[in-house]
């Protein structure tokens, strides 16, 4: 692996994006870290730069090796379908543009369990939708990653509680045997580590399915 890795993240306050902002910075491979953001970043480190940007306009970004995309909201929270497709599809594609304009030729992105562009569920379509137009851009590797509900601690990032995590995680628990791997809760470090791991040495496109991404 190059010693000498620089990374762009899109979405590093988010219950995942922390958890790659922090497997990033530990990483002696990785030499700089470039973050975008609308606002300022409660995390300093010397190879950390944060960028306060418009995902509407954004500026030339820098030229980095990777990109890693963790973007994304939910309707409730966005206030309607388009708010909610203004990060999920349009923010993340526009940073994947210009990265990809960059220089880039590696991402890594968080997507979801069941993304289908011809889903007749709204959120897994625009999931898929992304999936797809990512996949049309010359890359060497795209790594898509599929998790089934999160876990982990929204409100250590800010973010609102999501009631259907925390019955995922309970049922879960109870029943873990019982349930398919890939419909198993999954903590948000298990999504990072995946995409970590992968990211650097893919080839073509990758994706990593709830079930790969859990522990053993």
């Amino acid at each position: 692996m190059d010693p000498t890795r620089s990374v762009l993240l899109a979405g590093a306050t988010g219950l995942v994006g922390s958890q790659l902002l922090a497997g990033l910075l530990a990483d002696p491979s990785v030499i700089a870290v470039h973050t975008l953001g609308r606002r300022a970043l409660d995390v300093s480190d010397p190879k950390l730069t944060h960028h306060i940007v418009d995902f509407k306009a954004l500026p030339t970004l820098p030229r980095v090796d990777e990109l890693y995309l963790a973007m994304g909201t939910t309707i409730k929270v966005a206030g309607s379908e388009a708010a909610f497709r203004a990060v999920d599809y349009e923010a993340n594609l526009a940073v994947a543009k210009g990265a990809l304009a960059a220089g880039v030729r590696r991402m890594g992105v968080v997507s979801a369990m069941g993304a289908n562009a011809r889903a007749s569920l709204f959120y897994s379509r625009v999931k898929g939708e992304l999936e797809n137009a990512l996949r049309q851009l010359k890359l060497d590797a795209l790594v898509i990653a599929r998790p089934s509900m999160l876990a982990g601690d929204r409100e250590a990032v800010g973010q609102s509680v999501r009631s259907g995590e925390i019955l995922a995680q309970r049922i879960t628990r109870r029943l873990r045997p019982l349930i398919p791997a890939n419909y198993r809760s999954i903590a948000a470090s298990a999504v990072a580590h995946a995409l970590l791991r992968e990211v650097p040495r893919a080839h073509g496109v990758r994706v990593l399915l709830s079930g790969e991404m859990q522990p053993r």
